[in-house]
């Protein structure tokens, strides 16, 4: 099980007061302190908390492997065949949404050709390749079609879920998170985890990478960064011994 760290709400901090600080990369390198196999961000289109600058310089410190999260727009898909991060995924993105409401809709033909011109472009730059989706098979068996690397089962139904319903979100996603293993896609999952809901998720012995940012951001503010990460990286691994 690998924990990847979405930093994006450092950046949010910052552009907060529009000013140098909190550094996003510092953030980084204290992720990786406290154990982070890997470091998210999310470039959006509207560059409301990373920026360019940001993930430049991610690119030349991070020592396990940046996760680069992007829509499929030609500016951004441009840069990253330029920065070649380890991966990419494709997420949806709205300009009024406050945080990534759901996975790509990959029934659309528009999205569905976007996807796929921006899949082959990134694919031939030598990035590995996800796309961020509902845990439906649909989605899966369209991102197979696609011929994407990974996909990342969108949690966020779960984490907002009452918790009488918690049970039934998390047999959908093993079933999904089976289906996707068994098309011989890598397994990722995110969105809406905390240290009070990941547990069932890390148990689900197909997912082998989580990304967990706000959690994480949140509670650093008590604890500090490196304790922080060092915390969830604790408790997801606890999960997966379990199994």
């Amino acid at each position: 099980m690998r924990l990847y760290i979405n930093i994006d709400h450092v950046a949010t901090v910052r552009q907060a007061r529009l000013t140098d600080e909190p550094d996003p990369v510092r953030a980084a390198v204290l992720a990786e302190l406290g154990g982070a196999d890997g470091i998210t961000v999310h470039l959006r289109e509207d560059r409301r908390h990373i920026q360019d600058r940001d993930v430049r310089l991610l690119m030349e410190t991070v020592r396990t492997g940046v996760n680069l999260e992007l829509a499929a727009t030609s500016e951004i898909v441009a840069l990253a065949c330029e920065l070649r991060p380890m991966q990419a995924t494709l997420v949806p993105e709205k300009r009024e949404e406050v945080t990534t409401e759901g996975g790509l809709a990959l029934s659309e033909a528009g999205h569905l050709k976007a996807t796929k011109a921006a899949l082959d472009r990134l694919s031939a730059a030598g990035i590995r390749t996800s796309l961020f989706v509902d845990p439906d098979d649909a989605s899966l068996r369209a991102s197979v079609d696609l011929g994407v690397d990974a996909v990342e089962l969108h949690t966020g139904e779960y984490a907002n879920a009452d918790p009488t319903k918690r049970t039934e979100q998390i047999a959908r996603l093993s079933r999904a998170a089976a289906l996707a293993s068994k098309l011989s896609l890598a397994v990722h999952a995110g969105h809406g985890l905390t240290y009070e809901n990941v547990q069932p998720v890390a148990a689900i012995p197909e997912i082998e990478e989580l990304n967990i940012g706000h959690s994480v951001i949140a509670r650093s503010v008590f604890t500090g960064l490196e304790a922080a990460v060092r915390e969830m990286g604790d408790i997801v691994r606890r999960a997966r011994a379990t199994t």
